[in-house]
C-alpha cells in the first residue's frame, strides 16, 4: 500500500516511542541511527525490540532504521548487524538501511534477514528492506540498489546527508535537490518498485515550507514524505491525498467517457477538446483512487 507519511522517532526515548503510533502516520520508523547517541545504541536496540509489538498495535506499518552497512566498513563488525539480529520479530514490517551505496550491501542484509526469518519461523522475505539514498555514489547506483534483492519495495531519499556529501546548501526552496529527486523517481519506475519517499523537512517551525516541500515532491512523482515531528504528519497526509474539486470532476468525466467509448469498441476519444487514450485514463483513475483513499472508501 502507498505510504504518504513516515514518522521517525528516536529509539532511545521511551515516551516518544510509546506515542509514535498514535499520530496517524501510515508508517513509523523507530530510529537506531542518527537520533541515538553512540553510547546508547545497545540499550536503544533492546528497548525498540520490546516496543515493536505495542507500536504495531496502533495500526500502520512499523520499521526500524538500523545503523549503516557500507562498503567502507567491515560488515561483520558494523553496528547494523546486531541491530538486525536484535530487532527482528514477527511484528516488524521492515528495516530502513541508511547511506546505501551499492546493491551488494543489501545482498548481505538479505542473507542475515533470511537466517533470522528461518529462526523465527517467518516466511522467507517477509521483512522488507528500505534503502535510503543519501550520497552521490548511492544516487549513481540507485538502479542497482533498487534491483538488488526482492525485499526492496521502494527507495527513500535523505537530503541532509546528500547535500552534505555534495557540499551543497540545503535551501528552503530545495532547487539543489531537483536532479536527485527526479532521478530517484525515474529509477524506481525503471526498476519496477514503488515510487520513492521523500526526505524529512528539518525546519520544524516552518509548516509552510514543509507543505511546499511536500508539494514539490508530490509534483515530481514521490509517493510520500518522511516526518520528524508529529505535527508534520497531518501536513504530509493532506498534501499527498488532496484532490481538488476540479481534478475530481475531470477524472470522473474522463473515466466515464472512456468506459462508454470502450463499450463502442473505441479506445481514443476527446473530452472537453482534449485527446484521451489509455495513459490519460490511467492517470484519471489514479486521481480517483487517491480521492477514495482520502475519504476512506472505494471510488
Amino acid at each position: 500500500m502507498t505510504s504518504y507519511s513516515l514518522l521517525y522517532t528516536p529509539g532511545n526515548e521511551p515516551g516518544k516511542v510509546a506515542k509514535v503510533g498514535t499520530y496517524g502516520a501510515d508508517a513509523v520508523v523507530l530510529d537506531l541511527e542518527d537520533a541515538v547517541p553512540i553510547d546508547q545504541k545497545e540499550s536503544a536496540r533492546a528497548a525498540v525490540r520490546q516496543a515493536i509489538p505495542s507500536v504495531k498495535s496502533h495500526g500502520g506499518r512499523v520499521y526500524v532504521r538500523i545503523n549503516p552497512l557500507g562498503q567502507k566498513t567491515d560488515f561483520s563488525r558494523s553496528l547494523g548487524v546486531p541491530d538486525l539480529e536484535g530487532v527482528a520479530c514477527p511484528e516488524l514490517d521492515g528495516v530502513v538501511v541508511p547511506k546505501v551505496e551499492s546493491g551488494q550491501e543489501l545482498v548481505e542484509v538479505d542473507l542475515v534477514l533470511g537466517r533470522l526469518e528461518q529462526r523465527l519461523g517467518l516466511p522467507s522475505g517477509v521483512i522488507e528492506v528500505v534503502p535510503i539514498i543519501e550520497t552521490a555514489l548511492g544516487l549513481w547506483n540507485a538502479y542497482e540498489i533498487a534491483r538488488s534483492i526482492p525485499r526492496v519495495g521502494s527507495l527513500h531519499f535523505g537530503a541532509g546527508d546528500f547535500t552534505r556529501d555534495l557540499r551543497l546548501e540545503w535551501s528552503r526552496e530545495e532547487t539543489e535537490l531537483l536532479y536527485a529527486r527526479s532521478r530517484l523517481v525515474m529509477v524506481c519506475r525503471a526498476a519496477g518498485v514503488q515510487a520513492p519517499t521523500d526526505s524529512v523537512w528539518v525546519r520544524l517551525n516552518d509548516d509552510e515550507g514543509m507543505a511546499n516541500s511536500a508539494r514539490r515532491a508530490r509534483g515530481l512523482g514521490f509517493q510520500g514524505k518522511s516526518c520528524i515531528h508529529p505535527r508534520q504528519v497531518t501536513i504530509v497526509n493532506q498534501v499527498f491525498s488532496s484532490v481538488s474539486p476540479e481534478e475530481l470532476e475531470r477524472a470522473r468525466k474522463i473515466v466515464a467517457a472512456f468506459q462508454e467509448a470502450e463499450a463502442r469498441s473505441s479506445a481514443s476519444i476527446q473530452v472537453d477538446g482534449q485527446f484521451v487514450d489509455y495513459p490519460l485514463v490511467e492517470s484519471a483513475r489514479q486521481v480517483l483512487e487517491r480521492h477514495a483513499r482520502s475519504q476512506g472508501q472505494a471510488e
